[in-house]
């Protein structure tokens, strides 16, 4: 009774009204009510049920209006974002779903407060999250929060991919992929034209050419970079390869080599103290007839057009591979900064047989159509000579595969470097592509093909690749 007197007396004092001394007997009377004491426990048990009610209505506010930032995601790309509702101070709500995913290509698994999948569609998606809170009733109306997550555009779909002018007089193929056999082994080659190139409709600058030249046991195999500066490179580089196979095709006879076989054969069985340095002078003198043979055919095509000669600006490296009883027979030729490697049987060794005209070293990129290359007192250097039993792969690139997947030239020289290559072509990407380098796989172009679509962002440029397996 004592709580209700406090009570009432509170009431009367706030609306003014003082219990005078003569009323007080009155007073006690009048708070001893029974149906008075039961009015002030109904005023106070509403009284508590209001407070209750507007705690967890500023509580719901409070998680409405509570900023909360969740990762971007990227279309097509692996998304996950935690809700962690003791981190956000949230650890009172005891229920929660999210809606309107249905075409988001998001899902959110309750249990785990995980918003996770593939987005589908960009922009700021406006997703809803239903909660409930401890206090609210079991049945009550689910309340509702705008979370905006921001996802952005696929990047490959930002780029156009407009066909090259067919009706242009040295139109060339967007994309080649060939397999074939190469000696008795296999070779396949993928050229792709870059983003860079398909987003405003030009044309392929790469391009490649080999050949098995049946009659003598060789097999010649050409890659060349067309400068992107170049007007006519997709030119140049085309008629880059076909002239070093015309070349060979010619000139490499049985009765030509048949010299150069015996010094091989001396090579090897060690009975010829001079073989060595008759090899070197053989690479050197045929190589070399054959990159300034490249260079004499461009100048002339270049003054049949009255155009000058740096308009065809390409790279060439070239690579000339025999069996013999004894072991495989290779020799290349580089100008420019397109590498070749050659990978020993177990993969445990890397043989770079050139080195590339990037950095100081070479003072920039160099091309074959540049007389100067055949002046300089390093000319003799780019030649190279390698007798092996065996190899599991050589590999020609242009600096569209080289700049994303090895980035520096010293990477090139590291076997480690070339088995994470080796584990990208078998799958080991974000595309999960994968070139299956079975001799018996007759989809190996193709799958090549796929994986040259790669991203890697700021590359964008031509790549072409050949293998030889």
């Amino acid at each position: 009774m004592e709580e209700t007197k406090k009570y009432i007396q509170a009431f009367l004092s706030q609306n003014k009204i003082e219990v005078p001394p003569n009323k007080l007997s009155l007073f006690d009377e009048f708070i001893a009510n029974e149906q008075n004491i039961n009015s002030v426990k109904i005023i106070q048990e509403n009284q508590k049920v209001i407070m209750a009610n507007w705690k967890l209505k500023t509580r719901i506010d409070d998680i409405i209006s509570h900023q909360i930032s969740l990762p971007n995601g990227t279309v097509n790309k692996k998304y996950e974002a935690k809700f962690d509702f003791i981190t956000l101070g949230w650890n009172d709500v005891i229920y929660s779903e999210i809606k309107d995913l249905e075409e988001t290509g998001l899902e959110f698994n309750n249990d785990e407060e995980l918003l996770f999948g593939n987005p589908l569609i960009s922009g700021d998606l406006k997703i809803k999250l239903l909660f409930r809170i401890e206090g609210e009733a079991v049945d009550s109306k689910l309340n509702e929060k705008i979370i905006t997550i921001i996802i952005n555009p696929d990047p490959k779909s930002l780029w156009k991919d407009i066909e090259s002018d067919k009706n242009d007089p040295y139109w060339k193929e967007d994309n080649v992929n060939v397999s074939a056999s190469f000696l008795d082994k296999n070779i396949v080659i993928s050229s792709k034209r870059g983003r860079s190139h398909a987003n405003v409709g030009s044309f392929r600058d790469d391009d490649f050419a080999f050949k098995n030249i049946n009659e003598t046991g060789w097999s010649v195999l050409a890659v060349s970079d067309g400068a992107g500066s170049a007007s006519l490179s997709r030119q140049g580089s085309k008629m880059s390869c076909d002239l070093v196979v015309s070349y060979f095709e010619e000139n490499f006879t049985e009765e030509f080599l048949k010299e150069f076989d015996d010094n091989l054969l001396n090579h090897h069985n060690k009975t010829d103290e001079d073989s060595s340095k008759k090899i070197s002078h053989f690479v050197y003198d045929n190589l070399s007839k054959a990159a300034w043979y490249v260079h004499k055919e461009l100048e002339k095509f270049a003054i049949k057009l009255e155009r000058p000669l740096k308009d065809l600006h390409a790279t060439l490296i070239f690579a000339l591979v025999k069996k013999y009883d004894f072991g495989y027979a290779i020799l290349t030729f580089g100008v420019g900064d397109c590498p070749i490697g050659i990978l020993n049987k177990d993969l445990t060794e890397i043989k770079l047989m050139n080195w590339l005209d990037v950095g100081e070293f070479g003072g920039g990129t160099r091309f074959i159509t540049m007389p100067e290359i055949f002046q300089s007192d390093k000319f003799s250097t780019r030649f190279g000579f390698k007798l092996v039993d065996d190899f599991s792969y050589l590999i020609l690139m242009t600096d569209g595969i080289y700049d994303p997947k090895f980035v520096v030239e010293a990477n090139l020289e590291k076997i480690e470097n070339w088995k994470d290559f080796l584990e990208d072509l078998n799958g080991k990407n974000e595309e999960n592509c994968k070139v299956d380098f079975n001799k018996e796989n007759t989809e190996i172009a193709n799958q090549l093909s796929t994986w040259m679509d790669f991203w890697n962002p700021g590359n964008h440029d031509d790549r072409t690749l050949a293998i030889i397996y």
